[in-house]
């Protein structure tokens, strides 16, 4: 079978990836402004510490580490968080406050006014997550709704994760970069996702990610991830009426 989704955009076209942090906005925090997450942290309880900014780095998993290595690598003076790094190496693998509470937080969301945090948010999410997934995507022969699939996995799962739950599809689903229909092993995917996340608590009320947004846009057949888009995540309704650039301006619909 033919694969046309190849000659599609992919998700890091501009348009497509600011559509792409939208609905993952939503899936996060239930919000699609997701420039208003850089401040946004919490101990949400699921054994990995502190969960903060974009794409939920975790202060028990080593991405707030990275973070906060790279945001001091990049503005070395007068920077509110540097004085955490000592603390985020030691409570690495574990949910422990200890060495950050009780400022931690307000000097977050002190810090996430500056714009170089931001720049430094946007460049550990691309690194870590985003660049990763779409790599992935494109080698699969995944077209734009396939890499999106990728990049919500990698935010959740991380890379071992989604290693695990690639590993998975595969054995039961050529990609279409191996001569496979595309659908098929995109289902395959979300199901081998599906089974790992009703295994642990902390995930399986997310299921709505897979059940109610990727799944029915992979049922109608939005391989392109073309809007209008509409979908359900943390019962809550969400709609994306038309393609806007980065910069917040109309892009054209392709």
């Amino acid at each position: 079978m033919k694969n046309e989704s190849m000659a599609m955009t992919g998700i890091d076209d501009l348009a497509k990836k600011e559509m792409a942090m939208q609905i993952v906005g939503t899936n996060e925090y239930s919000d699609p402004d997701w420039r208003k997450q850089y401040k946004e942290i919490e101990d949400i309880h699921d054994g990995r510490g502190y969960t903060a900014g974009i794409v939920g780095f975790c202060s028990g998993t080593g991405d707030m580490l990275d973070l906060v290595n790279h945001y001091k690598s990049i503005k070395p003076k007068n920077n509110i968080l540097a004085k955490y790094i000592s603390a985020l190496e030691a409570v690495n693998g574990s949910d422990s406050h200890q060495g950050l509470d009780p400022a931690f937080v307000p000097d977050w969301e002190t810090a996430a006014a500056d714009l170089s945090f931001q720049q430094a948010q946007d460049h550990e999410r691309d690194r870590v997550y985003f660049n990763p997934a779409v790599a992935q995507g494109k080698k699969d022969g995944l077209g734009t709704l396939g890499q999106f699939i990728y990049y919500d996995a990698y935010v959740m799962h991380g890379e071992s994760g989604f290693d695990d739950i690639r590993a998975t599809a595969m054995e039961n689903a050529q990609t279409p970069a191996q001569g496979g229909d595309e659908v098929t092993y995109l289902n395959a995917f979300l199901d081998a996702r599906r089974d790992v996340m009703e295994k642990d608590e902390t995930w399986e009320e997310n299921l709505d990610r897979i059940d109610t947004e990727q799944r029915p846009w992979l049922d109608q057949g939005n391989l392109n991830l073309d809007p209008p888009l509409s979908w359900t995540v943390n019962g809550e309704p969400f709609d994306i009426s038309e393609l806007r650039s980065m910069d917040g301006g109309a892009a054209p619909n392709e």
